[in-house]
């Protein structure tokens, strides 16, 4: 694992698994909405975006995590070496959007663009998540299974899954220190 992919639709947990496995492994996290928004919470243009992109896709480690532009997306899953896709239940994603936006009304969520707001962006996180069927389905599942054969690909859909995801890395490098 060097260059790590994860992606979902919003309210998926990609936020709280790619620092768990940048905490274990040492790669350097690299969270697309840091890169898609300035700090005052206005979009940067296409151009900035595509070039930090593409100077992330150069190093030699990274995690990314987030979708950002499509042209983006199939670059990175390209690219990358490893896929972690989170498939949470629909019900389990706009449950975590809720209590993020509920949370986030007294304590700017970690890795939340500074100047964002977080009512306007649960709100577009709950349309994306009702648009989130014509993208996140089994036509790109079949996509992810022909990147199978040469990079290491995870489909996490469940809690318990994601949890487990998080310590079992964690663990490994607990084990890896002891050595």
């Amino acid at each position: 694992m060097k260059k790590i992919a994860v992606f979902g639709k919003p309210g998926s947990g990609k936020s709280t698994l790619s620092k768990g496995l940048a905490a274990a492994t040492g790669i350097q996290l690299h969270q697309l909405d840091s890169i898609v928004y300035k700090k005052n919470g206005e979009l940067v243009d296409r151009e900035t975006f595509d070039q930090e992109h593409e100077n992330i896709l150069c190093l030699d480690k990274w995690i990314i995590d987030g979708f950002g532009p499509m042209g983006s997306f199939n670059k990175r899953l390209e690219v990358a070496d490893t896929l972690i896709y989170i498939d949470l239940p629909y019900s389990v994603s706009y449950w975590l959007v809720t209590k993020r936006l509920l949370k986030g009304l007294f304590v700017k969520p970690e890795g939340w663009p500074d100047g964002s707001s977080i009512i306007k962006g649960s709100l577009q996180s709950y349309k994306m998540l009702k648009l989130s069927p014509t993208f996140w389905n089994d036509d790109f599942l079949q996509k992810l299974e022909k990147f199978t054969s040469n990079k290491s690909v995870y489909v996490i859909r469940s809690m318990s899954e994601l949890n487990g995801f998080i310590e079992s890395n964690n663990e490994r490098k607990t084990h890896d220190k002891a050595y």
